[in-house]
């Protein structure tokens, strides 16, 4: 009786410790926020929205993420702190009531070539127990049928320590599933020697093509005094053992000229200096010889599926673990769901609820064994989720950064589904977010803007979705923005004639794209749009392909650097002040000598992660305080770097400072909608969307005829897509032909002509199954696309 009074007491009275049930910030002032102070609900869904550059991921990743991060790495021991990225506090006054945070972007998943869809989530390492138990003949523990896992064998004295009982054995082995012809890359490189080097040259002559191995450096001297082979006789001339010198000696110990050197064949050498590294960390010249000089082909013994011959031949029912990985995974999901084994039945629950999380988030047309680094940003994020549905954590802050892109209105309202889920389960969902369908669900709201850049950083409403509506906000007025189906379309002026395209999906389809018009190709996530698209229009003359895939360039790069603003400008400095244009370089001789134009001082830390610090000589102005007293039309070059886009363009525009070539560059990056980036800005730092606006916007200027661009609203507000549609526009009356991958309604009701490919996704997908105008796809509503853009233009 006692026991149930007490219950009924601590019901009534409500405790403390639940009464913290906002998290506040007060103060904000990172980046662009304008001394920010919000109030954000714990356990809802709370979608952040605004102009691109208002100032969303300031508050949502560089603020509330970045300190609940950092307060978690900071009760590890120091020990476990070392190997952690040491983080600044933000700029902030009060963060109260933070939760874990679980930050889940659109980072792509690492390229390793041996990181697969399977292996990033659990579902390989469960397949490859269930394997173990149930395949047929068995060949080993897990391990056996892992990919990753060399069969190692070792003889001799092996002493196995359990507990306090040693055992000495004679031999030792482990069994992987790697092949050892590929070695769990499924590709075999082979290096085409006549790019190595002409065989009509002899050395001296300069017979060598690799970028940098001269003979006028330390390489010439190796060559003339090793004594192997003769360097002024022609290569084709060489002996069998001089040709294996050359290219295959392993090191050895040579002196030239009384130095003491290490002379080492030249494919080994080339192996390990360019070839074993990542091709995308490469400089351009080095990874347009890597390119030239390597070719990959299917592994003849795996035949590309990375395993042993052990590990294919072990079956349970007739399927292979090569197979079971192959499959699409809805198929995998209804595979697993046919064995039945009660020895395993927890296992296979678990196996199942993974697979079918990939089919409920729209992933089910992926396969286990697709490499992890050909995954688009969308996807990469949906696998990301994928480990986290299943999670037991509760209480938990998801951070989701436009969890929504690459995703067709369809595909939109699973993702809503999950959000709530998370939500549900006793989470606080932040998501980042431009789709109404997504801004609709939300149980608060927080607007930030007005503008971009400098114009934003402020709240201009925080409440319920009804209140956004009614408010007088950019993100509130374009709402519920519905555009209009296109009366008229411009008529094309030929034909793009695909015939039998069968890349990945694609099902033998055979379409005309036309020429002249602004087509797009749209149809449900995984239907063989970009398959369709990258694979049958031949990058080539007059061809320019824009995607969303990272720009290669370092820390130092940036939007001036990227689009070549920055010569005019270094020019226009260098006549004003009668001095040389490379004084005006972070990257030459203006650069300042402390941190080496960098702006910051990084320390490296050994083990630990390294540090970086704003350089106390030049405050992160970049250059030498000699070079900021040149001055151009009043401003100095740190001050011209730090301008917006649009800041910029009315600098360079008229008066003393007017410089057209300059100025050309500016509006093409007005046109795409960066107005708000600062020429200075690290290209590191940029987004997706913001990626591909930056290429647009270099290859606006090119000699292209055919623009294929791929999904180019992502990261854009309602507010910026008109602008992106006119910026279309003016390059198709232009002459060009624009064809865009796209699922944003309003790009689809601006189109002249619609692709749209489906009916569904993986398999059942990859045919075409409506092409014409968007007004008779709206007549016929017979896809899914067809009802999705009807009910948004209100037919």
């Amino acid at each position: 009786m006692s026991m149930a009074r007490r219950t009924d007491a601590r019901q009534s009275a409500s405790h403390v410790a639940d009464s913290h049930d906002l998290i506040r910030v007060h103060g904000a002032r990172e980046n662009n926020l304008k001394d920010v102070s919000i109030e954000i609900p714990k356990r809802r869904l709370t979608v952040f929205t605004g102009v691109s550059g208002s100032g969303k991921s300031s508050l949502v990743f560089d603020t509330i993420a970045a300190e609940s991060q950092r307060l978690i790495n900071e009760t590890y021991s120091a020990f476990v702190q070392g190997f952690m990225p040491n983080l600044a506090r933000p700029e902030v006054d009060v963060l109260d009531g933070l939760t874990t945070a679980i930050i889940v972007d659109q980072q792509r998943l690492g390229s390793d070539p041996r990181s697969t869809v399977g292996t990033a989530t659990d579902a390989n390492a469960m397949l490859r127990i269930l394997f173990s138990r149930l395949g047929e003949p068995h060949i080993g523990p897990p391990s056996a049928y892992s990919f990753n896992t060399a069969s190692v064998r070792a003889s001799g004295a092996i002493t196995v320590e359990r507990g306090d009982k040693k055992t000495v054995k004679a031999t030792f082995s482990r069994t992987g599933g790697m092949c050892t012809r590929c070695e769990g890359r499924g590709t075999v490189s082979d290096i085409d020697l006549t790019q190595l080097y002409d065989d009509a040259k002899s050395l001296n002559e300069g017979a060598l093509t690799v970028p940098g191995y001269s003979m006028e450096g330390w390489y010439g001297r190796i060559f003339s005094g090793c004594g192997f082979f003769d360097p002024d006789k022609p290569i084709r001339r060489f002996t069998k053992k001089e040709l294996h010198d050359l290219l295959h000696k392993e090191p050895t110990k040579i002196k030239v000229d009384g130095i003491n050197l290490t002379y080492e064949g030249l494919i080994p050498k080339i192996q390990k200096s360019m070839l074993s590294k990542d091709i995308d960390a490469l400089q351009p010249h080095i990874r347009a010889f890597v390119e030239r000089a390597m070719t990959f082909t299917v592994c003849p013994e795996c035949d590309g599926t990375r395993l042993s011959e052990g590990a294919r031949a072990s079956k349970i029912d007739g399927v292979s673990i090569a197979d079971a990985c192959a499959m699409q995974i809805s198929d995998l999901a209804e595979w697993v769901r046919g064995v039945e084994e009660p020895s395993v039945a927890p296992l296979l629950t678990a196996l199942q609820h993974t697979l079918d999380s990939f089919a409920e988030i729209g992933l089910g047309y992926l396969s286990l064994e697709r490499p992890s680094g050909t995954l688009s940003g969308g996807e990469a994020q949906r696998v990301k989720m994928i480990r986290h549905l299943g999670s037991s954590l509760t209480d938990v802050t998801y951070v989701f950064d436009e969890p929504t892109t690459g995703l067709h209105p369809h595909d939109i309202n699973r993702m809503n589904n999950l959000l709530l889920r998370l939500r549900d389960k006793g989470n606080t969902v932040l998501v980042v977010e431009h789709k109404p369908q997504t801004i609709a669900i939300a149980d608060h709201v927080v607007d930030l803007g007005p503008g971009a850049g400098t114009a934003g950083g402020s709240v201009c409403f925080e409440g319920a979705v009804e209140g956004l509506r009614a408010g007088d906000t950019v993100t509130g007025r374009h709402l519920d923005d519905r555009a209009a189906v296109k009366e008229t379309v411009r008529k094309p002026t030929g034909a793009l004639e695909v015939r039998g395209a069968s890349a990945h999906n694609l099902q033998g389809v055979d379409v005309d794209i036309p020429l002249g018009v602004l087509v797009v190709v749209t149809g449900v996530a995984g239907s063989g749009k970009s398959s369709l698209v990258h694979g049958s229009i031949p990058p080539g003359e007059g061809v320019v392909a824009v995607d969303q895939g990272a720009i290669r360039g370092s820390r130092r790069s940036n939007p001036a650097t990227y689009t070549g603003l920055l010569d005019p400008i270094r020019k226009a400095f260098a006549k004003v002040n009668g001095v040389k244009p490379a004084l005006f370089s972070a990257n030459s001789e203006g650069a300042c000598p402390t941190c080496n134009g960098a702006g910051v001082v990084y320390t490296d830390l050994a083990m630990m992660a390294g540090v970086a610090t704003t350089c106390e000589e030049c405050e992160g102005k970049r250059f030498q305080a000699s070079v900021l007293e040149y001055r151009f039309g009043g401003r100095d070059i740190s001050e011209v770097l730090a301008m917006s886009v649009t800041e910029a363009e009315e600098f360079f525009a008229a008066g003393e400072a007017a410089t057209p070539a300059a100025h050309r560059v500016l509006q093409r990056l007005a046109d795409v909608g960066l107005g708000y980036v600062s020429l200075g800005q690290p290209l590191t730092t940029l987004s997706g969307g913001e990626r591909q606006r930056l290429k647009l916007a270099t290859h606006m200027a090119d000699k292209g005829g055919v623009y294929v661009l791929d999904e180019p609203t992502t990261g854009l507000h309602l507010a910026d897509v008109e602008q992106l549609l006119g910026l279309l526009d003016r390059l198709v009356d232009a002459g060009k032909s624009v064809v865009v991958v796209e699922h944003h309604p309003a790009v689809m009701a601006h189109a002249d002509w619609i692709i749209d490919l489906g009916p569904g996704a993986g398999h059942d997908g990859g045919r075409i199954v409506f092409e014409g105008t968007p007004a008779d796809l709206v007549a016929a509503r017979s896809t899914l696309t067809g009802e999705h853009l009807a009910d948004y233009v209100g037919a």
